[in-house]
């Protein structure tokens, strides 16, 4: 029976603000300093993930909470304009839209702040309506919802029950104590999608390849974002890498979520794994072409033509 979306997530509604540093570092004691230039533009490792997914062609949904506000509003305009069935969202007067301070300086380095706002607000139940109606579920932003932390071990389960694969990136854990259950939902994943540090973080192991080992005794798909170095996949003991596309980069924010949305849907399309990655090497390369981590990434035409 066919299902009514491709892909599901619990969203991490955040708005970006993006400032363009330069050679410029922020500095305490009301020191005032200039920038190059800035963006608000639609934040959330979800969101993008979910925008990519969707320019894509797959039917794709999200639950969510957003502040009835100016952010909130620009996060959900973003997420409709790219397809994403935003039903599923609740909005709220109450509460405040999240939103993430980007500084980036020349060399491509980062600093971000982040004020949760509604990032947390959503709910077991939440998911658990949208569960029956997909082919599969994307779990990322997890050590940001720790609301969820609890709830994703008995989710899983009922995504195994239910035939629903799961895809799995934490992101970067805030506190760095790397800990939250992961590990006990990882034997329920399809496909772990780490980058280089959160695999070692993750699995305790100072050695990538030790690393990488441990989790593909686990996890049937692991795809390890590396950066401008591209990616690799490990599956049933292989191992297939894939360079980044040479492009000019505006900025790498969402580069790797836009990756995981490409990789899914090669996934979900039967592609085998040395294709599901270059899919997500394409995505995750042009996606940095534009301020922001939606303007910049590919539909299915423009990905198929590098594919």
């Amino acid at each position: 029976m066919a299902k009514e979306f491709d892909v599901i997530t619990a969203l991490d509604i955040c708005a970006d603000l993006l400032v363009e540093c330069g050679d410029t570092e922020p500095e305490f004691g009301q020191k005032e300093k200039l920038v190059n230039g800035y963006s608000i533009e639609m934040g959330g490792s979800a969101c993008i993930f979910a925008c990519q997914c969707a320019r894509l062609g797959m039917n794709t949904a999200g639950a969510g909470a957003a502040g009835s506000d100016v952010m909130g509003g620009l996060v959900l305009d973003s997420l409709r304009d790219s397809g994403v069935n935003t039903s599923h969202i609740r909005t709220y007067a109450s509460a405040k839209t999240a939103l993430t301070i980007s500084m980036t300086k020349r060399d491509g380095d980062r600093a971000m702040l982040t004020y949760m706002g509604t990032i947390d607000a959503v709910k077991k139940e939440w998911l658990e309506e949208l569960l029956p109606k997909t082919r599969h579920l994307h779990i990322c932003s997890y050590y940001l919802t720790k609301s969820l932390q609890t709830a994703y071990l008995d989710l899983v389960r009922q995504a195994k029950r239910l035939g629903v694969t799961v895809s799995l990136d934490t992101n970067w854990d805030p506190e760095e104590r790397w800990d939250g259950g992961v590990r006990e939902i990882l034997p329920y994943v399809d496909i772990f999608l780490p980058n280089e540090n959160e695999i070692k973080y993750i699995t305790g192991e100072d050695d990538f390849e030790r690393a990488l080992r441990y989790t593909g005794e686990i996890v049937p798909v692991t795809a390890v974002k590396r950066g401008e170095r591209g990616a690799l996949a490990c599956s049933g003991g292989q191992v297939w890498e894939s360079g980044a596309l040479n492009v000019a980069v505006a900025d790498a924010v969402g580069a790797g979520d836009s990756f995981n949305g490409g990789f899914v849907y090669g996934f979900l399309s039967g592609m085998p794994i040395e294709k599901c990655l270059r899919a997500g090497t394409i995505c995750g390369s042009l996606s940095v072409r534009k301020p922001g981590g939606r303007a910049g990434q590919p539909d299915l035409r423009e990905m198929a033509d590098y594919l």
